[in-house]
């Protein structure tokens, strides 16, 4: 049946979902809108479709091409196909492979099995887990089994109703440019799905290898090994130290098991509730431990009820990690990420001088992304290690950590202020696994050589290498023109010389009591901190990323989430190693944060809704 919806454009997009998608549910979903004449609502189904952004897709699960459903998953994966021949054209190179996983969520399981036989149609055999796994053994994989590519089906700690498609590339770090834009090409070019795209018998061919045990068993000693022994024997056995966790509805529970296991450390006291993968997620509002307080609240309840002192929780596909702690007042501190990132920095160099006594430091890096804290640098600079910033995201810590290792350096350690860390370079992505299983390891140590907290320990750093104050929070946005609004307003609000043409950024905030030094625009591309005023960090037209330099020293940075509907603002305060003044800091930081929120986002005007927690 053909349908008129006023459109030619439209009404070929229908006839196209309705001819090539074989999935009854979605392709129903579709008729029903047409018959019902919601064409408003079709044309953003239709005539949009999900693109390739941080290191994927991620979107709604429904019918539409503008949305994760079997349809736009077997498109994505032909796409992806072509475009690994086209690279690698030998049937050598060919047979290398590709790794798929999935985790707990609703149809992760179907659009890895339908990806598999889209690339067993080309001949390429297919890595697929058996069952769900945590992210971080999807590029581990890639790396060990010398794949050409890994995709793990996940929407890591999105709402319930969304799914994605995370793609690494050869060298297993996440895809960045130009590959990102070539894949989004192929696919565009080889958008028909094959009749044998959905046969699913396909699943029976001896292409088809299940990694699962040599993957799970490997990754397993690689992490061992990198706990230092002599800690494992002096610090982790035998601890009273007791740890709840939380694997928030997602797949880490047996992954974090097995990962204190290897190191001797106590088992966990899991979550009930929230132990097993449940798409549903049924006990939180938002499954990401990135939320604060309002997503441990089971985790909280448990820890007081058996008398534990540390709450360690990872999001459903267990690639990032949060943490809490019980002061001595009974309450509890949950750390930010840039927090755990000083404390895993630290004790990454600390771990690194005891299984290698005689070595320098002089070859070792610390990364962190742009919006992270600047802790990590001023670590580096006492220490005599390098420090190396990235923009946002694993995927640029993941390749410059390539970059590094094929050069003979040693990465010791990468983080994001959004909980994510990379605890040496065997997984090239962050890893809330082996994050896991460090900062207990590290909770352990202290508590055994100078009976000291995680708390204790972050301040004693600060002691020694400066106070780092930092607040991080975001506002919903759930409407792209005012997001574009916004960043337009920010780059017209006062004249100024030697601005780029057509922007002219805030010089105060505050009336005036807060002056502006620098501006690092990274969606146009200037840096007036620059002589010739051009951004060296990369820049991208599609993303929006601004960042402060104040005369007093702090940083704020506004920027647009690549995978959810927030804007996002970082601020940094840095003082000197003996500046005892923290109070003061904290409240000069808060006092600029608001004000610039106040100033330059305009949440009640421009309807933004805040952070929960």
């Amino acid at each position: 049946m053909e349908y008129d919806s006023g459109s030619a454009e439209l009404n070929e997009q229908i006839a196209k979902w309705l001819q090539w998608d074989q999935n009854e549910k979605t392709r129903e979903e579709i008729r029903n809108l047409a018959e019902q004449q919601e064409w408003e609502t079709l044309r953003g189904r239709l005539l949009q479709r999900l693109t390739f952004g941080t290191a994927g897709l991620r979107g709604v699960m429904q019918g539409g091409f503008n949305a994760m459903n079997d349809l736009v998953v077997i498109q994505s994966a032909q796409g992806l196909a072509k475009y690994l021949l086209k690279c690698y054209p030998t049937a050598e190179e060919r047979s290398r492979g590709i790794v798929l996983g999935y985790d707990g969520r609703y149809n992760s399981k179907r659009f890895a099995e339908l990806s598999a036989c889209v690339f067993l149609n080309e001949n390429i055999p297919v890595w697929l887990y058996s069952r769900t796994v945590a992210t971080p053994f999807v590029p581990f994989a890639v790396l060990e089994l010398k794949c050409l590519a890994g995709i793990m089906v996940t929407a890591s700690h999105n709402p319930k109703e969304d799914n994605g498609y995370k793609v690494y590339w050869t060298n297993s770090a996440q895809i960045i440019p130009p590959h990102d834009k070539n894949i989004q090409t192929a696919i565009l070019e080889n958008l028909e799905p094959l009749a044998s795209s959905w046969n699913l018998d396909l699943l029976l061919s001896d292409q088809l290898h299940d990694p699962y045990d040599r993957m799970v068993e490997l990754y397993f000693r690689k992490l061992q090994a990198n706990v230092p022994q002599t800690f494992i024997r002096d610090y982790n056995t035998g601890s009273t130290l007791r740890f709840v966790y939380s694997a928030m509805h997602g797949v880490g529970y047996p992954f974090v098991q097995q990962a204190f296991e290897c190191a001797n450390l106590a088992a966990v006291i899991p979550v009930p509730e929230q132990r097993d993968p449940d798409p549903e997620f049924r006990t939180v509002k938002f499954p990401n431990p990135e939320e604060g307080k309002s997503s441990l609240v089971l985790s909280m309840r448990l820890a007081n009820e058996t008398g534990c002192d540390v709450i360690l929780a990872n999001d459903p596909d267990a690639d990032r990690l949060a943490c809490a702690e019980k002061d001595a007042k009974g309450e509890w501190r949950v750390f930010s990420g840039n927090e755990l990132g000083a404390l895993l920095a630290w004790w990454s160099i600390r771990c690194y001088r005891e299984q290698y006594p005689d070595r320098s430091l002089s070859d070792c890096y610390l990364i962190a992304s742009t919006v992270s804290s600047k802790m990590c640098r001023s670590i580096a600079n006492v220490e005599g290690l390098h420090f190396i910033e990235t923009l946002t995201g694993f995927k640029w810590m993941g390749n410059k950590s390539v970059e590094l290792l094929s050069q003979g350096k040693t990465v010791l350690f990468a983080f994001e202020e959004a909980i994510g860390f990379m605890f040496s370079p065997t997984v090239l992505d962050k890893d809330g696994v082996s994050a896991a299983c460090h900062l207990a390891t590290m909770a352990c140590y202290l508590r055994a050589t100078s009976n000291q907290s995680l708390a204790d320990k972050l301040n004693e750093l600060y002691d020694i290498y400066g106070f780092h104050c930092t607040i991080a929070s975001y506002h919903f946005c759930y409407d792209p023109p005012v997001i574009e609004r916004i960043f337009k307003r920010i780059r017209n609000l006062a004249p100024g010389d030697g601005i780029p043409k057509d922007a002219s950024y805030p010089q105060t905030i505050a009336n005036g009591r807060f002056k502006i030094a620098d501006v690092r625009d990274l969606t146009t591309g200037y840096d007036s901190a620059q002589p010739d005023g051009v951004a060296v960090l990369p820049t991208s037209s599609s993303s929006q990323m601004i960042t402060f330099s104040f005369e007093n020293g702090a940083v704020i940075t506004l920027r647009t989430s690549g995978t959810e509907p927030k804007i996002k603002y970082y601020a940094e305060m840095c003082a000197q190693p003996g500046q005892r003044d923290w109070a003061g800091s904290r409240a000069t930081l808060r006092e600029m944060v608001d004000a610039i929120v106040e100033e330059l986002l305009q949440p009640k005007e421009n309807n933004l809704t805040p952070r929960s927690d």
